[in-house]
C-alpha cells in the first residue's frame, strides 16, 4: 500500500510515516499541496492523508487539482472540526476526515476502512431478494411492491448488510462502519435499529440472521 502523507509538521509525517511502515506500506512524504499536485501527476498512491491549513497551498486546493488527474481517496486531517469544512471536504470527494489531534491507530483503521471500499466491487444500484426490492442508489426499499418506510440509519444498516451479505459482522464492526469513530454508544443502539429494520421488512426480516453472541449476518 502506497500512502502519500501530506502535511507542513515534520513531526506528524514521521509519525505517521512509522505507523504507516510499520503495517508493511510505503509512505511518502509531501511538505506543502503543491508538492502533494506534482507526486500525484508523476506516480500513483492507494491513498492520501492530508492537512488542510498549509503554506503555498491548501489541502482542500490540493485535492481538487488531485481530482482532475486522478481519482485517489483522501483522508483529510485538521485541526479545524468545524461541520462547513467536513461538509466542504466531502463535497469536494473526501473520503473521510479526521480532526487533530488524532490517534495514529485510529488513523490506520479510517486507511484500512476507505481503502477496503474503494477495491470492492461495485454493488448493482438495485438488487432483489425473493419479494425485497433495494434500490441503492435512489434509496429505496420496496416489499412485494409497497414502499418500506425506513430511518436514514436503517437505509445504511440494511445497505452495509447488502454489501457485506454473507459476512459474519459483529456489533462492534457496525458501529465502527455504520455510525463512525466518533459515535458514542453502544452495542444496545445496534439492536435497537436492527429490531425496527427487521420490522419493517416484515417477513424478509428472516434474511437478517442473529448471531448469537457476536452480531449479525445477511444471508439469502
Amino acid at each position: 500500500m502506497k500512502v502519500l502523507i501530506v502535511d507542513d509538521e515534520e513531526m506528524i509525517r514521521n509519525v505517521l510515516k512509522e505507523y504507516v511502515e510499520f503495517e508493511g506500506g510505503a509512505a511518502y512524504e509531501a511538505q506543502d499541496g503543491m508538492q502533494a499536485v506534482k507526486m500525484c501527476r508523476e506516480q500513483d498512491f492507494d491513498i492520501i492523508l492530508m492537512d488542510v491549513m498549509m503554506p503555498k497551498l491548501d489541502g482542500f486546493s490540493a485535492v481538487k487539482e488531485i481530482k482532475k488527474i486522478k481519482n485517489i481517496p483522501v483522508i483529510m486531517l485538521s485541526a479545524r472540526g468545524e461541520e462547513y469544512d467536513k461538509l466542504f471536504g466531502f463535497e469536494i470527494g473526501v473520503d473521510d476526515y479526521v480532526t487533530k489531534p488524532f490517534s495514529p491507530k485510529e488513523v490506520m483503521a479510517r486507511i484500512h476502512a476507505v481503502t477496503k471500499r474503494h477495491s470492492a466491487p461495485p454493488t448493482p444500484d438495485v438488487v432483489t431478494f425473493e419479494g425485497l426490492t433495494i434500490d441503492m442508489a435512489g434509496r429505496n426499499v420496496y416489499v412485494d411492491g409497497e414502499k418500506a418506510e425506513l430511518t436514514p440509519k436503517e437505509y445504511e444498516i440494511l445497505f452495509y448488510f447488502v454489501k457485506n451479505k454473507g459476512i459474519a459482522l459483529t456489533r462492534e464492526k457496525l458501529l465502527m462502519d455504520v455510525w463512525g469513530f466518533d459515535f458514542y454508544g453502544d452495542d444496545r443502539t445496534v439492536d435497537t435499529h436492527i429490531k425496527m429494520l427487521r420490522s419493517n421488512l416484515k417477513q424478509y426480516r428472516k434474511f437478517i440472521v442473529t448471531l448469537r453472541g457476536l452480531g449479525y449476518k445477511f444471508e439469502v
